[in-house]
């Protein structure tokens, strides 16, 4: 038996203590209250884990109140391990979006991989196949020259490994994402991962513990150090003197997750469980507690049974590690011989480590010595719920109606379509394997909505994800409700009903009053959006501390909406299809250039009034798409976005390979580049025009004839570039800057 009393004794130095958990001298008493005496070491471990804000999401846990969570198709709202639709066919889609922002920064290449690898499992503990990945990944100035560029290039190229070789290991492909580049992640970048998953809504699996004297299996891969305060660490903010906290990042083996997810959907075809649940931020702490907590249960587990990688671990370490590819597992009492046989079968690590009681205790032995006992509910329902200071921010005035700029038009163009922000991201998406599986119908670089086919059904799932940085950031209300809008307008021009969506909120330091006020009225617009729009929120995810020496990020709302198409043979691309057709767009274009990419690239700052969005006349241009898609009269479509209209006609006509001739009439050139809400040029057969027009009335929305589909050239009023050097520019400027 190993000597554990330095866990277990009375706390000496109180105050430092506290301090390396993050948990206030105020937390202390709440502690004493909830337990009744000192606690020791192992339980303030326990409780500064489940009580930071990555698990107890105290400081935003207020905010989330009120979100749209149900629909007829929604199978499961929030509060499981991800979300749950009905797509119809008898067959469901899981899905969720969450961050792995803290580790990625110190460790870009570990960060990235299991924050894809965390994602999965929690897709495949649900009972469904992981099919599909996307990631929303977001960094500093990768163009500057100096320090910043260098380290932000490094850090891009981390990441992108990371996330490629683990999905490739899983054979998930990955279909789709989005990049942006401000300098407001210079001390911090984004690293959103999002899963889907399918599954018969029959055979979906839920987080709970229940039934006095069920067993408690330990399965997944053995524990050890790495990760030890992950989810503490990823509750602060970074400053210069923190950035080096390698020993919280944890370190991954897809492979290892390859085995652990195939005997999980062996073992979800036999009646031997009772419930499962992913070890993630702060291992098996989290899980032990959720599942217990969420029946009713109390919980006795033996650590000293297991299974470790490394030598002479403790109670306190092996309750906080968080050591990748593991689940916890409520077994059927006398499945537990068939369930060990299913897990040693795919050499996957497994132990009976405990049973369920009906105490409402936690209580942690170490070889056969109580070392540790919580109230379950107290702990895991109970957190904190901070009032914290809000202070809002006056950005506002009055509208951008025009780019402060010497350059033309065709100067502009150029300089978007060879931005970074623009540019293809073959360097990045080549590096993802996005057909295996055989089921992606739409992959990376093809622009707007990502999509899979169902081969049961043969049912067409779209996926995006979007978030309007610098809208957010000069209004935060309106910056969301544009990124939820964004996000089902892209599954939208595919053809695909926006259904649900999951958001990962990624904001600055709670302790800053401005930013709580940018949280707040994020989530009122999301709230807005997806009540409006009918897309509500079923899964989720909040960052905070996103901070690096008192620099906060934008305020940024990672939005994926998820849609269906139902028959996937229908769905449309944004390339262009035929010469000789006709483009429309459907919308009208705004004098308003606040937070777009022209007045970013040409004035090197961003201000105004950003566009406001009318969310009824975006509901009536989703249910346009979906009728004229469905019916089969639109050839291909492409929603207006970085750039505006120039930049989309543009990246239509380069994913087509065939040239453009576009008289918009505009006096105003500059509204070649205006970003205005619910806009999407179109493409049609010339016969189907008029029938699109009154379409097009019926749904009362604006439209316009813009050209025809000819040659070899873009020609959009006074901009005229060869398909050629428009190439060059849009395919191979990134990989230049990324590489260097």
């Amino acid at each position: 038996m190993r000597d554990i009393s330095h866990l277990t004794s009375p706390i000496t130095e109180l105050q430092a203590v506290l301090d390396s958990h993050k948990l206030s001298l105020q937390d202390y008493s709440r502690i004493k209250e909830i337990l009744k005496r000192e606690p020791n070491l192992i339980e303030i471990g326990i409780f500064s884990s489940m009580w930071s804000e990555h698990c107890s999401y105290k400081s935003s846990k207020k905010y989330l109140q009120g979100f749209p969570i149900s629909a007829p198709w929604v199978v499961q709202g929030p509060g499981e391990n991800a979300g749950v639709i009905d797509i119809g066919g008898g067959i469901v889609a899981v899905f969720k979006i969450e961050s792995h922002n803290h580790p990625s920064f110190i460790e870009p290449n570990a960060g990235a991989a299991t924050g894809v690898g965390g994602i999965m499992r929690d897709i495949f503990t649900m009972g469904a196949r992981p099919v599909a990945s996307l990631n929303s990944i977001r960094f500093g100035d990768i163009t500057d020259s100096k320090e910043i560029g260098r380290k932000h290039r490094y850090l891009l190229r981390g990441v992108v490994e990371g996330i490629g070789s683990y999905g490739n290991c899983m054979g998930v492909p990955t279909i789709g994402g989005e990049m942006s580049f401000e300098s407001s992640y210079n001390g911090n970048i984004l690293v959103n991962a999002f899963c889907l998953g399918l599954a018969r809504k029959e055979e979906v699996f839920y987080a709970k513990a229940e039934g006095v004297g069920n067993p408690v299996i330990y399965v997944g891969s053995k524990t050890g150090r790495d990760g030890l305060g992950g989810a503490v660490m990823s509750s602060d903010s970074f400053t210069s003197g923190t950035k080096a906290l390698r020993s919280s990042v944890q370190i991954g083996d897809p492979f290892a997750e390859k085995l652990l997810l195939e005997a999980c959907l062996e073992l979800f075809k036999n009646d031997y469980i009772v419930g499962i649940q992913d070890m993630g931020a702060a291992g098996l702490t989290s899980s032990s507690f959720e599942m217990a907590g969420k029946s009713g249960s109390g919980m006795r587990l033996y650590l000293d049974k297991v299974p470790m990688r490394e030598s002479a671990m403790n109670p306190y370490e092996l309750m906080l590690s968080e050591s990748q590819e593991r689940m916890l597992i409520c077994a059927k009492k006398g499945s537990e011989e068939k369930v060990m046989e299913i897990f040693k079968k795919w050499e996957v690590d497994v132990a009976v480590i405990g049973e369920v009681t009906d105490s409402g205790v936690m209580e942690l032995f170490w070889y056969g010595d109580l070392c540790a006992t919580i109230p379950i509910d107290e702990l895991s329902n109970n957190a904190p719920i901070l009032d914290r200071e809000v202070k809002e921010i006056k950005r506002e005035s009055v509208i951008a109606s025009c780019i402060n700029t010497d350059l033309n038009a065709q100067e502009v163009f150029q300089k978007l379509l060879e931005s970074v922000e623009v540019s293809d991201k073959k360097w990045v998406y080549s590096q993802y394997d996005s057909s295996v599986q055989t089921n992606t119908i739409v992959g990376p670089g093809e622009c707007d909505a990502s999509l899979i086919r169902v081969k049961e059904s043969g049912v067409g799932v779209g996926m995006s994800v979007y978030c309007d940085v610098r809208a957010s950031y000069l209004n935060p209300k309106e910056g969301a409700k544009l990124s939820v809008s964004a996000a089902g307008r892209d599954c939208a021009t595919r053809g695909a009903r926006p259904l649900a969506i999951s958001d990962c909120l990624n904001f600055g330091s709670p302790n800053n009053p401005e930013v709580m006020w940018e949280f707040s009225q994020s989530c009122e617009g999301i709230k807005e959006a997806c009540k409006i729009l009918n897309t509500p929120v079923v899964s989720g995810n909040v960052s905070l501390h996103n901070q690096s020496d008192g620099k906060d990020i934008y305020p940024t709302p990672s939005i994926v909406s998820v849609g269906v198409i139902q028959d996937s043979n229908k769905a449309i691309k944004s390339a262009l299809v035929q010469t000789g057709s006709t483009l429309m767009l459907v919308g009208k274009l705004e004098e308003n250039f606040s937070a777009s990419l022209a007045q970013k690239l040409c004035e090197d700052r961003i201000y105004g009034q950003v566009p406001r969005i009318d969310l009824h006349t975006e509901s009536r241009l989703w249910d346009f798409l979906y009728e004229t898609i469905h019916q089969g009269d639109i050839l291909s479509a492409k929603n207006l976005n970085q750039g505006g209209l120039a930049i989309a006609l543009a990246k239509m006509a380069l994913l087509g390979n065939k040239g453009i001739r576009v008289q918009t009439g505009y006096t105003n050139w500059q509204l070649l580049f205006a970003q205005t809400p619910s806009c999407v040029v179109i493409e049609v057969h010339a016969s189907k025009v008029e029938k699109i027009l009154s379409q097009i009335k019926t749904y009362k929305l604006q439209a316009q004839n813009l050209g025809v589909v000819m040659g070899q050239r873009i020609c959009i009023d006074s901009i005229d570039m060869s398909l050629h050097e428009a190439k060059k520019l849009y395919f191979e400027s990134f990989a230049k800057i990324s590489t260097l």
